[in-house]
């Protein structure tokens, strides 16, 4: 991962992507989402989904999945290349959370984050705040998911 210093609104991550399969979404549901348009094909074709609907919450965390395995991807080959890892902290939250379209057995979501804005910590001069636009796009190249994460960034130099 990177430094705060490294950073830059406008930075963009294509984190990767996930097949949602009817087996795939009704295995969330029944753990974590157990409504009837995410259990049954027919109750789902019968809903204003039009079809077997995988939980909004089951792709934030497909999302939130795909950008954990990105980030450890990009720490492995800067330590092959002899880097410093920047260690991020946690996260305050997230705002804007939005399911904007139905994401339906067999679609394909695209994540990607983009940074938004950074600034510099008041209490804590060892680390920055960013925040990230965080979306889903499927095959066909419509937005279905959205949210604007706040992450803290350590700084290389603290103070700075």
């Amino acid at each position: 991962m990177r430094f705060f210093e490294d950073i830059k609104v406008g930075m963009r991550r294509e984190v990767g992507s996930f097949t949602f399969t009817a087996d795939a979404i009704k295995k969330f549901a029944r753990q974590f989402d157990p409504q009837r348009f995410h259990l049954d094909e027919e109750e789902g074709r019968k809903s204003l989904f039009g079809g077997l609907a995988a939980s909004g919450w089951h792709v934030g965390s497909v999302c939130m999945k795909l950008m954990v395995a990105d980030g450890q991807r990009l720490a492995k080959e800067a330590l092959a290349r002899g880097e410093n890892i920047a260690v991020w902290g946690p996260s305050p939250g997230f705002r804007e959370l939005r399911w904007i379209k139905p994401v339906l057995a067999g679609d394909t979501i695209s994540f990607a984050t983009e940074v938004e804005t950074l600034r510099s910590s008041e209490k804590r001069p060892e680390w920055g705040i960013l925040q990230a636009r965080n979306t889903g796009t499927n095959q066909r190249g419509d937005l279905v998911f959205s949210y604007l994460a706040t992450a803290f960034v350590p700084r290389r130099n603290a103070g700075a």
